[in-house]
């Protein structure tokens, strides 16, 4: 038996998942570290990870996974890598890394991606790009150049996160299309990197790495690398792609109405478009997704909640008589739709992009002490997270997306009954809940591009599927709950 080993770089560990290279199925999943990796924070909205961190935590990730399974290194044929998107890892000519990452939650460019959308023109980033330069990759680098100007004149090569392992594995600097549209580099108009934009920047385009095809071979594992972390030399890396779009595909999401979820202390809609096009860059963000080609377009609308499990985490810590979501759940289904009039806004852990980046925190309305008990605030904060979910994805159907199916994650929200029957409801479409894995996608994305998989879809195992949430047939309960909710929003908001 041959295997796959997939790689899902975070910011909090790093996951790994062998794959069986004839059915696809999953082996073995394990993570490393046990604790949250560091992230430094010199500034006030600064938020920075040594990437030769990631790199050793991948050599010790792997050793963990082929221990527990038991499996020999060179059983392995091929690998595939999801990492943390947006952020920013310089090399020069040595390929040695030049400063510490500047990673996706750090803000110190917010204004510089501003400034240029202005000074660029709107009109043309949104028509180009499909999004705004905001506080992304190429930002960041602009930040780099105006603060670090002697460590900038050393750089050879920018890299993104997953572009980094590849090159510690392989000793080439590559990138994809897919990578650099999430960096905001890439001109969808003129298939090719946005080089005005660089321009404008005063960033050479030579700082861009080869590109290669998300599902290709990408380079070889070197005899040093597979010394470092126990894997053999020679094998291929054949598949990248950032965490959201390999989530996606993770989930089987690879086509035009699909719709990914993800609902942990912030909530993600990644929606598959076949249109590059966009009236809601302001809100959304537009990425090519992981089977994007110019001939035949996928773009993944990602589409962000800050405040999401965030707000039944603080619940559960400060306010519940038990210490598990399950009993939480199970008081919250005592209480009809619509929390007997108790609605709460759970936007409370930062800036919105979806509500134009305002940041006033979340709200309780109508709490009645007379009638309202803790299963109520269970309730309301169930169905508000869930309405925003909702509010999200019209968001999304304004920008052209024709929903044709929901797939999500066996997380903590979506083990909730009350909140995936709302959403389900509420957007008359199923949701099915998936037990799988970034890892483990990423995984059978290299024996995809491997050849062992004619299809994305043949790789995929049907009893991954844990269940399915259907739309109930008292529709109107929910819309009249939901309209109240979002009259609140856009009064608070508008005020």
């Amino acid at each position: 038996m041959e295997y796959y080993i997939g790689y899902d770089l975070g910011s909090s560990s790093v996951k790994a998942a062998l794959i069986d290279s004839k059915t696809g199925k999953s082996v073995g999943v394990t993570n490393y570290p046990e604790k949250e990796m560091t992230i430094l924070s010199v500034e006030t909205g600064w938020a920075e990870q040594e990437p030769e961190t990631w790199w050793k935590n991948i050599g010790k990730v792997t050793q963990k996974l082929l221990a527990q399974t038991g499996i020999s290194s060179d059983k392995i044929k091929g690998i595939g890598i999801s990492y943390q998107m947006h952020g920013l890892v310089v090399v020069d000519k040595e390929a040695k890394v030049l400063r510490p990452s500047i990673i996706w939650c750090d803000s110190r460019a917010v204004q510089i991606g501003n400034d240029a959308f202005n000074g660029v023109g709107a009109d043309k980033c949104v028509s180009n790009l499909l999004n705004s330069p905001g506080n992304f990759t190429l930002s960041k680098l602009k930040w780099v150049k105006e603060n670090e100007p002697h460590l900038y004149e050393k750089i050879d090569k920018l890299l993104l996160p997953g572009d980094y392992i590849a090159l510690k594995l392989t000793g080439e600097a590559t990138t994809t299309i897919s990578g650099l549209s999430e960096g905001i580099m890439w001109d969808f108009k003129q298939n090719k990197p946005a080089d005005w934009l660089f321009n404008y920047m005063g960033i050479s385009t030579d700082l861009i790495p080869t590109i290669v095809p998300t599902f290709s071979d990408q380079g070889k594992v070197t005899k040093s690398a597979a010394a470092e972390i126990g894997l053999p030399e020679g094998i291929p890396v054949l598949y990248r792609a950032g965490d959201q779009p390999n989530n996606a595909l993770s989930l089987n999401v690879l086509h035009p109405g699909e719709i990914a979820a993800t609902g942990g202390t912030s909530g993600v809609v990644y929606a598959v478009t076949d249109k590059t096009a966009s009236k809601e860059s302001i809100r959304i963000n537009n990425f090519a997704h992981v089977n994007y080609t110019k001939e035949a377009p996928r773009i993944g609308k990602l589409l962000n909640i800050n405040g999401a499990g965030i707000q039944y985490s603080w619940m559960k810590n400060h306010i519940a008589p038990t210490d598990s979501y399950s009993d939480m759940n199970d008081l919250a289904s005592q209480v009809p739709v619509g929390s007997d009039g108790l609605r709460i806004i759970p936007f409370g852990n930062g800036a919105e992009r979806m509500l134009h980046n305002s940041n006033n925190g979340s709200s309780i309305f109508n709490l009645n002490f007379n009638k309202h008990q803790n299963q109520h605030l269970f309730r309301a904060a169930l169905e508000g997270i869930a309405f925003a979910f909702v509010y999200g994805i019209n968001i999304l159907k304004n920008d052209g997306v024709k929903l044709s199916g929901m797939r999500a994650g066996n997380d903590n929200l979506f083990r909730s009954e009350i909140f995936s029957k709302t959403i389900a409801t509420l957007i008359e479409t199923e949701i099915n809940i998936i037990d799988t894995t970034g890892a483990i996608g990423a995984a059978r994305a290299a024996g995809v591009a491997a050849g062992d998989f004619a299809t994305l879809e043949e790789a995929f195992s049907d009893n991954e599927q844990v269940l399915t949430y259907h739309p109930l047939n008292d529709r109107q309960i929910y819309v009249d709950a939901y309209n109240l909710w979002k009259n609140d929003l856009e009064n608070k908001y508008n005020n």
